[in-house]
């Protein structure tokens, strides 16, 4: 069943909690003003998430997927720790290090995520627990 954001045993609001709790648990450590929680971005989050593919949506907002992680607070550790990838001499965008910089992106004020279990769904190629936030302004 779609999990439109929360777990099966987290409520919208501790959801939203632990997005913003571990999002701007990183923007303090590089003095970047916390975000907010934006429905807009996490409705579209939530509709796009739900296809279960594998994929960028495309769309106007900055984007950042994860899968197969158990909490919505490890996935975004993980994004978090590709500061070690991001190339600090250059300070250009790297591939590896994308969904680090949206994350901490300065002048993003703004997320919203949507998270499903696609094993659930049964459809698309995303198997497990799947989470796509979306900032705003974008970064990168």
């Amino acid at each position: 069943a779609s999990i439109s954001t929360s777990t099966p045993n987290m409520s919208k609001s501790s959801f939203q909690d632990e997005v913003l709790n571990s999002t701007n648990y990183y923007r303090k450590q590089f003095q970047v003003e916390p975000v907010t929680w934006n429905d807009t971005l996490a409705d579209f989050a939530d509709d796009y998430v739900k296809g279960c593919i594998w994929k960028h949506s495309g769309g106007p907002y900055g984007e950042n997927l994860a899968s197969g992680y158990e909490t919505t607070a490890l996935a975004i550790d993980a994004w978090g720790d590709e500061e070690h990838l991001y190339n600090w001499a250059k300070q250009k965008f790297s591939e590896g290090a994308g969904h680090f910089t949206q994350l901490v992106w300065s002048n993003t004020t703004t997320v919203g995520c949507g998270v499903v279990n696609c094993t659930e769904e049964g459809k698309g190629n995303v198997q497990g627990r799947y989470l796509i936030c979306e900032y705003w302004p974008r970064g990168n």
